[in-house]
C-alpha cells in the first residue's frame, strides 16, 4: 500500500495581468490553466467587434502602441493590448477596458453591447465567471469632414 501526501497550497483571491496562469478546469484527468493575457486578448477582440469603438486605450497608450508595432517582436504579448486590464481569480475575472468611441455613437447603448459581447466571449471561451467590465471612455474619433469644421484652422503669426 502507498500512502500519498497532500502538500497544502495557497491561492490569492485575485491577480493582475502579471500572474502566469489561473486555474480553470481541475479534473482526475489534468488540469486546465488559462494566462490572465489570454482573458486580456479575448476582451479586446470582444470590445473592437463592436460596431462605434474606433480604438482601445487612452492617447499616451496609444502612441506606445503604435512606437511598439513598429519594432520588430514589439507588436506581440499581453502588455501590448493597450487599453485592457484586466484582474484574473481562480474563477472569476474583473475587466477594465478604455474606449475611444466613433462620433454619433450613443455611448451608454455602445457600452451596453461592448459590455455584453465581452462577458460573453471571455466567459464561452474560458469558464471563468465575469463578475465587472468597467468602461472608460477617453475619447470621441471625428470623421476629416467634421474635424475640419470644429478644430478652427491654424493661423500664421500675426507679426513677423
Amino acid at each position: 500500500m502507498s500512502e500519498s501526501t497532500a502538500t497544502p497550497t495557497t491561492t490569492t483571491p485575485t491577480t493582475t495581468v502579471s500572474s502566469p496562469a489561473r486555474l480553470a478546469d481541475d479534473t482526475s484527468q489534468g488540469k486546465t490553466t488559462i494566462a490572465a493575457s489570454v482573458v486580456q486578448k479575448i476582451a479586446g477582440i470582444a470590445a473592437r467587434e463592436i460596431s462605434g469603438v474606433h480604438s482601445m486605450g487612452g492617447g499616451v497608450s496609444r502612441a506606445f502602441g503604435a512606437i511598439r508595432e513598429r519594432i520588430p517582436g514589439g507588436g506581440t504579448g499581453a502588455a501590448n493590448i493597450s487599453g485592457v486590464q484586466v484582474e484574473v481569480g481562480e474563477k472569476q475575472a474583473a475587466i477594465d477596458l478604455d474606449i475611444v468611441v466613433e462620433y454619433g455613437a450613443s455611448i451608454v447603448e455602445l457600452a451596453r453591447a461592448v459590455r455584453r459581447n465581452v462577458i460573453t466571449a471571455v466567459e464561452r471561451m474560458t469558464g471563468l465567471e465575469v463578475i465587472e467590465v468597467n468602461i472608460a471612455v477617453n475619447d470621441i474619433h471625428l470623421p476629416l469632414a467634421i474635424e475640419e469644421d470644429v478644430l478652427p484652422p491654424v493661423q500664421s503669426a500675426r507679426v513677423e
